[in-house]
């Protein structure tokens, strides 16, 4: 057993190789931090190159031009980028984000820079639904956080219909066309460029008059950030920047793409989500494995007390949901001690957290695995407890674990997808993100599903070549 000697050196390698996705990914010299969507075209979406543009970047990018401040956007979503501004994580959202009396509780907002207002779409080859009153009975599709879902909601009990709620426009619009829904609810200019790129849908009522976007602070903070944002707002209006940005993307008819094209410029980010993903899983793993061997240990303890410290950890953090513990760290943390964090650190935090408690009963497993007799033989003949463990117990306990490690690879591999929800473009989000340009739903995600299948088809082909090689 020879081999169990390099397994930490080999864990110590693949760290060094990459901590560099630990790295902060804004420069120190940057002014403010403003979160974003990702997923809300026309108002903020990637295009063809993984630039993120849109209504919203175009602005933001003209006023910053306009008042000399520099940015950088962190795009996580619309909940996790305002749970962001209330955490204290960034200096403002721009995301499509109405102006309402509740929010203003807890946010300062802009001088509003768009007029928004409510429309239901149906599926294209629909006839039967042309009115509220038709809905009766029946499924409606909103998105969370949005003036649409407020809007679904309020009218909900006046019409009879109930709602089916979604994190992304893609997701919400697919499920009118499966027909698991019969409606949806959405603001005008996001379901007109929805329906101008092919997204399956038609509208079918006049709009609603409706709330405002603005720019949004955190309450009484980065008010010169907020009069920077209003002062270049007015300049840009009044020299016809504005009205430009808003024909770049409502006032003309978008080409859908074949889905071969679509699939060809939508390569190279799928390539680096995947890439993202494998490297946090080894930096998790990693970290994890250390916990781990630390808790596995404390868990066969002669020690009833390192014994309960080791049971503890692992109660709690396989307790605990892993999206829960994803907000805790990245939010609850950083808003109770004050401080900013990065989500890639968050990351790794939770999945090795929860990886590791994991591991720990997999160590746990494998050490009681091998027959009691051993050790006691290794102690009647004057080798210490420690040395016992190390030499002659965890090289055989490893032929044990070898099939569990792997498995809890694959699973931490899958695991990162939850990590979208704080921000980490990863597979599944690069997927997200690109169906939120395209909405080509069926076939970007099946690409996706066959990235994954791959990555862990190997893994498992590794998984029985090293127990052939261990149990020889």
């Amino acid at each position: 057993m020879k081999r169990f000697k390099y397994l930490l050196p080999i864990l110590f390698v693949f760290a060094f190789i990459f901590t560099g996705y630990l790295t902060p990914a804004h420069a120190a010299d940057v002014d403010y931090e403003i979160a974003t969507d990702e997923t809300f075209a026309p108002f903020e979406f990637q295009n063809k190159k993984g630039e993120l543009i849109g209504i919203d970047m175009d602005i933001l990018k003209a006023i910053a031009k306009d008042q000399g401040f520099t940015y950088t956007v962190k795009p996580m979503g619309f909940n996790a980028a305002v749970q962001a501004l209330e955490g204290n994580q960034v200096d403002g959202v721009i995301a499509g984000m109405s102006i309402t009396d509740e929010r203003k509780k807890k946010f300062d907002f802009s001088d509003p820079y768009f007029d928004s207002g409510v429309v239901m779409a149906i599926k294209k080859d629909d006839n039967d639904i042309k009115s509220y009153e038709d809905l009766k009975g029946k499924k409606v599709a909103v998105k969370t956080g949005t003036e649409g879902y407020a809007f679904a909601e309020k009218n909900k009990d006046k019409y009879g219909y109930t709602l089916v709620p979604f994190d992304d426009s893609a997701s919400m619009y697919e499920d009118v066309k499966t027909g698991n829904s019969s409606a949806a609810f959405d603001d005008y200019p996001v379901l007109a460029y929805g329906v101008k790129v092919g997204n399956g849908l038609k509208i079918v009522t006049q709009k609603e008059s409706g709330a405002q976007y603005g720019f949004a602070v955190k309450k009484d903070q980065n008010t010169e950030l907020l009069e920077k944002f209003n002062r270049g707002l007015t300049n840009i209006r009044a020299n016809g920047t504005y009205d430009d940005i808003l024909d770049r993307y409502i006032g003309s008819d978008v080409e859908k793409d074949s889905f071969w094209d679509t699939l060809v410029a939508s390569a190279p980010a799928l390539l680096l989500g995947l890439w993202n993903t494998i490297k946090l899983t080894f930096i998790s793993l990693f970290f994890a494995a250390i916990l781990g061997l630390v808790f596995g240990f404390l868990k066969v303890s002669r020690s009833t007390f390192l014994r309960g410290i080791a049971t503890v950890y692992v109660d709690i953090f396989r307790g605990i949901p892993l999206i829960v513990l994803a907000f805790f760290i990245y939010f609850g943390i950083p808003q109770a001690f004050g401080f900013k964090m990065d989500p890639n650190l968050a990351a790794v935090l939770t999945l090795s957290l929860n990886a590791g408690a994991y591991i720990t009963e997999i160590i746990r497993g494998g050490i009681l695995a091998v027959d009691k007799g051993q050790m006691e033989a290794a102690r009647s003949l004057g080798i210490p407890y420690g040395k016992s463990m190390m030499k002659i117990i965890l090289p055989q306990a490893v032929r044990v674990m070898v099939p569990s490690f792997i498995n809890q690879f694959v699973i931490t591999l899958k695991d990162t997808s939850i990590m979208s929800v704080i921000g980490i473009v990863e597979l599944t989000q690069s997927g997200k993100i690109i169906i939120a340009r395209t909405f080509e739903t069926s076939g970007i995600w099946l690409v996706v599903a066959i990235m994954y299948l791959i990555v862990i088809t190997l893994l498992t082909k590794l998984s029985n070549v090293l127990e052939r090689r261990l149990s020889k």
